[in-house]
């Protein structure tokens, strides 16, 4: 797998350096904002190149005091109801050194009303002697995603202060990589927030059956747009420009009526009528057709397919519809049907529950959560039995002929070549750092 996120920093490597070089290298290091010291004027800027080494390593440049050890890192996380002060002192610190060093945050943030669960890195020297109190002689706290403060302690016991923000830039990605684990986990890896690998799993269930039609070292590539740091970092990501995997590609276009869908290569709508899976990342357990009832023990008409998930995962609505029952049926527990046009329904059975607002006569989208996984009626443990039904029969859901999505003609199918000729062009020059690409397209005039 290829990470394209460029300059990712890591403490192990950062360099611990001599007493004086260390209060030299704090004092000319870049930042972005202030630099304070006790007593003093502001210091000089950091660049940015630096800043995140600077946050996440202050104590490797403030060396240990007279009398002290080399400082180690300890990271601490506020608990509910906690102050700040009193988690710095959890850091195996005084009381003295936990104010002294929360009075010099105050300059750069609310030291206040600090939110359980924040964290930091405290940098702890021990006295040599064994006697003694430990002492802080530096901290690292990340204040929002761009954002960070540091406090390093120079070798007079000064504490000087750092607020840190990174430059944000919007870029392009172009992400190639396999599948290992999942494809959640897989597009992460490449940059990809929850949001844009839930986005493509919505995209690839119209086509591939995750179970059966996925597998590790799969390839898979991914253009899509993020806001991201100088030091490399996804703060968030915009739009899924395209997205390839096992053969199946995916454009992104917005059509003359301002709606945005996604098309294959010869500008096929690919939201199809239904989708293949109602479920992300379910496991197909039994198929549709004759086969020996787990309860009732002789064999019946299994008239739908199961797919194996846990208690409380989302169930998606296979097309957009109309909601036309809600309620218990039976052996089938909880059930949902759900009425689409050309005389098509979906069913849903043994649900814990149903989606907040889902009830009849409301309509759905495909794709929408409607209900969750249960174990309701007839059921050995959670799953999704699900059916597809045409004209009042029950029809097998894997290879039921259903409707096709629409194809682009005239105007819209020319500015549709012209989007996807774009898209190519980044995909043939592979695989590069997010930054480069957007210099490129910068360059180019687009």
């Amino acid at each position: 797998m290829q990470e394209f996120d460029p300059r990712k920093f890591s403490t192990r490597h950062a360099p611990r350096v001599a007493i004086g070089l260390a209060v030299a290298t704090v004092a000319g290091l870049v930042g972005w904002q202030t630099a304070l010291r006790l007593g003093g004027g502001p210091g000089p800027a950091l660049a940015p190149a630096q800043a995140t080494a600077l946050q996440h390593a202050a104590f490797t440049r403030a060396e240990a005091q007279p009398g002290y050890g080399r400082a180690e890192n300890v990271s601490v996380s506020v608990r509910p109801g906690e102050t700040l002060e009193r988690a710095v002192q959890r850091a195996g610190v005084s009381a003295e050194d936990a104010q002294l060093m929360v009075g010099t945050l105050s300059r750069a943030m609310d030291t206040v009303r600090i939110k359980a669960g924040l964290t930091f890195d405290a940098a702890v020297a021990q006295p040599r002697a064994g006697d003694g109190e430990a002492r802080l002689v530096g901290l690292s706290m990340r204040t929002g995603p761009a954002t960070a403060v540091t406090v390093s302690r120079t070798f007079d016991g000064a504490l000087r202060l750092r607020a840190l923000e990174e430059k944000v830039t919007e870029q392009t990605t172009v992400a190639h990589g396999e599948i290992q684990g999942s494809l959640y986990q897989s597009a992460q890896r490449l940059g990809a927030t929850p949001a844009i690998t839930a986005q493509v799993a919505k995209l690839f269930a119209h086509k591939l059956d995750f179970q059966r039609d996925i597998q590790p070292g799969d390839d898979f590539r991914l253009v899509f747009d993020r806001k991201v740091t100088e030091s490399g970092r996804t703060i968030e990501t915009g739009d899924l420009t395209y997205a390839e995997l096992h053969g199946v590609k995916f454009f992104r276009f917005e059509r003359d009526d301002g709606q945005v869908d996604y098309f294959d290569e010869h500008g096929k709508n690919v939201r199809g009528f239904l989708l293949r899976t109602p479920i992300d990342g379910a496991r197909l357990t039994s198929g549709f057709g004759q086969r020996r009832h787990p309860i009732l023990g002789y064999a019946r008409a299994h008239q739908g397919v199961d797919f194996g998930a846990g208690h409380g995962t989302p169930i998606l609505a296979a097309g957009d519809g109309v909601v036309v029952k809600a309620q218990r049926w039976g052996g089938y527990g909880n059930w949902l049907q759900i009425r689409h046009s050309g005389g098509w329904d979906t069913g849903y059975a043994h649900l814990s529950r149903y989606a907040k607002g889902v009830r009849p006569g409301v309509k759905v989208r495909q794709g929408q959560v409607v209900a969750y996984v249960g174990s309701t009626g007839m059921s050995t443990g959670p799953h999704l039995h699900y059916e597809v039904w045409q004209g009042g029969r029950r029809v097998n859901p894997v290879g039921a002929k259903v409707p096709q999505g629409t194809v682009l003609a005239g105007r819209e199918l020319a500015r549709f070549k012209a989007e996807k000729t774009r898209v190519e062009r980044l995909l043939a020059e592979g695989p590069i750092p997010a930054r480069t690409v957007a210099n490129l397209e910068s360059a180019s005039g687009r």
